[in-house]
């Protein structure tokens, strides 16, 4: 399958997951994730999913440093209802990348590596997301502001058309690359200081 280039440019990290060490399912554990993955797991490419993505790897790299982030053993705390809006989205990225999950998570291994109860929402915080580590208690919360990378004013219009079943075939493609532009966009600006915020 075919995805435009710049999801592989995008910034990527490596986790350690001591239980994909034990189990043998990758080389001392380590997990690369890229935006692709997170892409592959949505079944689609959107300034919410690049967000979700960029939040986390900031995030993750805020608490860990030059250190491999510990999948597994992060807690996350989302402001908002895991149905309001596109919360759920963005949490299904975030479970991705750090196994963090409500209920429906590995139960563990003789009490250890238990993905369960790791993800929460409706959290009393001040940005959108926070994480946390579970050995050592630091923790940094974030929030996305997509503002600062506007979208082409053409793509609601050709959106519009394209639900009503009245768009060319042209118009479709120009929507698609119009679309994708932005994200392009916003990925190649996650060092932006105003993109990702930390509180």
């Amino acid at each position: 399958m075919n995805y435009p280039s710049f999801f592989e440019s995008a910034i990527k990290i490596t986790l350690q997951d001591p239980l994909a060490d034990i189990l043998g399912a990758s080389d001392q554990g380590l997990i690369n994730y890229s935006y692709t993955d997170a892409v592959k797991l949505a079944g689609h490419s959107c300034p919410t999913v690049a967000g979700a993505y960029l939040m986390t790897i900031k995030a993750l790299k805020h608490l860990y440093g030059t250190e491999h982030p510990q999948r597994g053993d992060i807690s996350v705390a989302f402001r908002d209802d895991q149905l309001n809006g596109v919360t759920g989205v963005m949490a299904n990225v975030v479970s991705l990348i750090t196994g963090a999950t409500v209920d429906t998570g590995f139960k563990g291994l003789a009490g250890q590596h238990d993905r369960r109860n790791l993800l929460s929402f409706n959290a009393p915080i001040a940005g959108d997301i926070q994480f946390q580590r579970r050995d050592t208690g630091a923790k940094v919360t974030v929030s996305y502001n997509a503002r600062i990378v506007p979208g082409d004013p053409t793509a609601m219009p050709l959106l519009q058309r394209i639900l009503a079943g009245t768009a060319t075939t042209e118009e479709r493609g120009n929507f698609g690359e119009i679309w994708q532009e932005r994200v392009r966009k916003i990925l190649a600006s996650a060092d932006h200081p105003e993109l990702i915020v930390y509180s």
